[in-house]
């Protein structure tokens, strides 16, 4: 966590972030009030400074915001112990943080801040609780949507902080080109290991880490290796180093990233013991007990290779075959003379046991010393024996016992054991000092990674949810206060809200061409929020390179992405929801200009009716003069009676229709005035008495009796969108790197085999089928693998497959569906699969797939191919006939 400094300066709010960990800092200025307590309530950090700049106020009190701009973060920071600093903010902060840590003054911090001129502004606070960046009660969370359920930690902080702090055009685009790659390939790809930064950066530098984390560490490169070497993925790689830079502030070059991976990847390979290698085994002699030298040595045995220590393992090897020797000579005479002469029951007993407190091998019995000594077997060894002792010389108990060659073997396997737990350390932390040289090289690998993972998972619930990539456009700067070029606006068809899925078909499609500024009305519960919730949305997505929920979408650079909701009031600093809502809407209108979107719900809905409408009139002639887009929605009628001076701004409504003597809403998006409010349809759906809504129907009568006209204001809908069909393509050609190598194993062979029966079988079922349906196109089958630690691409989703799955036991499942990553996941969560492997292919249909799933169960299985799911080959009663597999030709 960061040490985090808040200052202010000519340009707005600063905030400055030093990482000790990293010996790393980056500063933002130009921040609003708002954006800066956004950041600042996302922020865990270790200590909080605030400059004496922000005491600096009109009233001359240490209360810098008790009046007007500040007041928020004065609220936001009186819950929090921080204290003032004076001076150059940055380097100020950088001596505190050497104060705090005990640095000395030569420990130099690296600067990461990476150049925001043409970055959009974070979001505000407000904007950012109602559309869910920031996890709020009540409010549909964007980031839930945005991603997979099974994806969290490191790649959800990614996506939540690039939604929060919105990147340049140029990385936007960047992401989006990524994302569509992403969504093409037919490849399997990685599983993306993540780890964190400041971690890796700590363990290697106070040299702890294990051969745990170096296998971690390798897993890293080795992924970044493998995009590499893969034609599909290595020009996703190439478009992940400029996000990487502006995550990391580290600028490195793609060749340089490449070649530093692979020495890191080999320099672990040569000291570490891997995953599936076998050159050290635990010691293990029948008279001593296992778990003995289980404790005894993997504490350091399969950490290294055995070539870097094997004078160590041959000494602890002999010391462990002699303390075996030892206790067979010593102890074994007495146990094998107590179990030929005691009585099955009551009679003595004696064992070689493992004192695990001790760390020793003893002998554990009573009464074993015979009445007579006639010298038969066993006696010499009795007469050895002596009580055990403990590390402190005192007597462990009346019944285990030891002998002189006994603990003289034990000390010398300890003191191999110590030499080579020794040994092991000293090459372990020889190996941090090494990659501590590589750290920035490292750093930037993971977070890659990080991010490649993030934008995999959120482009395959993109595809599940059916979102599509937006057109990013750019603003003109021409004169006149023309803000906008030729394609003026922005333009979503098809707009639905985030939070729904339109898989399920729930929810009612609008079309949002924006060219100014839209004055909204409409009834309560006509759609008004959850339109201006899902623009908001829709247009934070696009500027950060994400898919949005719309059928098709054109969105320019805004600059600021603002939106205001309702207010509530803070009586922690005083003020109504009123104030509240005029403190919003000044940081909003301060930071607007010709290229924001501002969205605002129901302007000035916490005053008096005549001066909150000629506010709110005001507010739009202002906004509408800036020559922003945006949506101002409102109840209050009378604005449209007010002499307005404004060019740009136009009427829109949200639709009602006239049903069965009722007015209803339809949630559409049309052009004109809605005067209707429902308000007393509303009050009786939510169970406010009938005798209330009676009442009020008669006072509204009697005050507006001049005004209410027989006829009813109706509008016209737009009849929107038109369905279309998108066809899958079967002939694209998906290649998979693991055929590219020849079968060097036992599995690889029978993965080859599996192959080339499933394509043959499946192949020739095809060609029946289609000569049924007298089609001439007949798809061609593609498979593609799926190796250990690989996961599907997202072009999966949504697709039918027909997999096999090759289990460790050499047996084969075969299956079909149309959620492959959840199969393959819930494949490997069962107990001894986490590596099973699996071949798939997409298929046209489900249906299709079902006939190819009965049809192989049973074919695979008279061909000799063993598989544990026989039983699924009865389900269905097609597949079962015998195939002539002679003719067939296979593309």
């Amino acid at each position: 966590m960061p040490v985090v400094g808040i200052s202010r300066s000519a340009r707005g709010y600063c905030i400055t972030l030093v990482l000790e960990t990293m010996k790393t800092y980056s500063s933002e200025d130009g921040l609003t009030e708002e954006a800066l307590v956004t950041k600042l309530r996302m922020c865990r950090y270790h200590h909080l400074f605030l400059h004496l700049s922000l005491r600096d106020n009109a009233s001359g009190t240490c209360r810098w915001g008790e009046f007007g701009a500040g007041g928020l973060l004065w609220g936001e920071c009186t819950t929090r112990h921080f204290e003032w600093f004076e001076g150059n903010p940055v380097t100020e902060l950088l001596y505190k943080v050497k104060e705090l840590y005990g640095l000395d003054d030569e420990v130099s911090f690296r600067n990461v801040t990476v150049p925001s001129e043409s970055r959009p502004r974070p979001l505000h606070l407000g904007t950012a609780t109602q559309i869910g960046a920031i996890p709020t009660e009540g409010i549909p969370c964007l980031l839930k949507v945005l991603l997979p359920s099974n994806c969290t930690g490191l790649p959800a902080l990614y996506i939540r902080d690039l939604l929060l702090n919105p990147p340049a055009h140029e990385i936007a685009s960047t992401i989006q080109a990524t994302c569509k790659l992403m969504s093409s390939i037919k490849c399997s790809i990685p599983e993306f290991t993540c780890v964190a930064s400041a971690k890796l950066v700590k363990l290697l530098e106070l040299r702890e880490a294990n051969h745990i984390e170096f296998c971690r560490i390798k897993n890293v490169v080795d992924e970044i290796l493998h995009m590499h070497r893969s034609t599909d993925l290595k020009e996703i790689l190439k478009l992940l180093m400029d996000p990487a830079w502006v995550a990391t502030g580290l600028k490195i070059d793609f060749e340089t990233l490449v070649d530093e991976c692979e020495w890191v990847s080999e320099r672990i390979g040569q000291m570490i013991f891997l995953d599936g290698e076998n050159d050290q085994k635990i010691s293990s002699y029948a008279n001593i007990p296992g778990e003995f030298f289980e404790d005894m040595e993997s504490s350091w045995k399969g950490r290294v290779k055995k070539l870097h220590i094997e004078e160590e393992v041959a000494e602890v090897d002999s010391a462990a075959e002699a303390l075996s020797l030892v206790v067979t000579e010593d102890f074994l005479p007495i146990v094998s003379r107590i179990k030929a002469t005691s009585a099955p029951l009551g009679g003595p007993k004696g064992e070689i046991l493992y004192a695990r407190e001790h760390e020793a091998v003893w002998f554990k019995g009573k009464r074993f010393a015979p009445a007579v000594w006639a010298g038969t077997p066993g006696e010499e060894q009795i007469k050895q024996l002596k009580p055990a002792l403990d590390s402190k010389g005192r007597k462990v108990g009346e019944e285990w016992f030891t002998t002189m060659k006994v603990e003289d073997a034990l000390t010398r396997y300890h003191d191999a054991g110590g030499k080579a737990k020794a040994r092991v350390l000293e090459l372990l932390r020889g190996l941090s000092a090494e990659l501590q040289t590589k750290i920035n090289i490292l750093v930037f690998a993971s977070m890659l990674l990080v991010i490649a993972k993030a934008l995999f998972a959120h482009v395959s619930e993109g595809r599940r949810r059916k979102w599509v990539f937006p057109i990013l456009t750019g603003f003109s700067s021409s004169k006149g206060g023309e803000s906008l070029d030729e394609t003026r606006g922005m333009k979503i068809v098809g707009l639905t809200p985030y939070w729904f899925d339109v898989s399920e078909g729930c929810a009612v499609l609008n079309t949002v061409d924006m060219q100014s500024l839209f004055l909204l009305t409409g009834p309560n519960g006509g759609g008004k929020s959850s339109l201006l919730r899902s623009i908001c949305a829709a247009a934070l997505l696009g500027i950060c390179g994400f898919m949005v929920p719309a059928e098709s979408a054109l969105i320019p650079q805004f600059d600021s992405v603002m939106l205001h909701m309702k207010s509530y009031d803070s009586p922690a600093d005083g003020k109504s929801s009123f104030q509240v809502e005029m403190s919003e809407l000044r940081s909003i209108i301060s930071g607007a200009s010709s290229r924001s979107l501002v969205l605002v719900d129901e302007i000035c809905r916490g005053t008096e009716t005549v001066k909150g409408t000629c506010i709110a009139g005001s507010i739009v002639e202002t906004l509408d003069e800036i020559g922003c887009l945006g949506i101002i929605s409102t109840h209050l009628h009378g604005i449209f009676t007010l002499p307005l001076r404004t060019k740009n701004t136009i009427y829109k409504a949200m639709g009602t229709e006239y049903v069965d003597g009722q007015t209803k809403p339809t949630w559409k998006l049309v052009d004109g005035i809605c005067r209707e409010s429902l308000a007393f349809e509303t009050a009786k759906k939510e169970g406010v008495a009938e005798t209330i809504i009676q009442r009020a129907e008669e006072l509204y009568s009697s005050v507006n009796a001049k005004e209410v006209s027989s006829g009813r204001f109706n509008t016209q809908l737009a009849q929107v969108g038109s369905e279309g069909a998108q066809l899958l393509s079967n002939r694209t050609q998906a290649g998979s790197l693991c055929h590219k190598s020849k079968p060097t194993n036992r599995m690889e062979v029978l993965q080859k085999e599996v192959e080339s029966a499933v394509t043959l079988i499946c192949q020739k079922k095809l060609m029946e089928l289609y000569k049924q349906r007298n089609t001439l196109e007949l798809p061609i089958l593609n498979s593609v693998a799926i190796a250990a630690r690989e996961q599907p691409p997202p072009s999966t989703i949504g697709a039918s497959c027909l997999y096999v799955m090759f289990r460790p036991d050499k047996k084969l499942y075969i299956g079909e569906t149309d959620d492959l990553d959840g199969r393959v996941r819930s494949h490997r969560s069962k107990e001894g699969m986490q590596n099973a492997t699996f071949l798939y292919f997409i298929v046209p249909g489900k249906s299709i797939a079902r006939q190819l799933e009965t049809l192989l169960i049973n074919q695979l299985s008279s061909q000799g191919f063993p598989l544990t799911n026989l039983a699924d080959g009865k389900h269905q009663n097609f597949g079962t006939s015998s195939l002539s597999l002679g003719s067939i030709t296979v593309a």
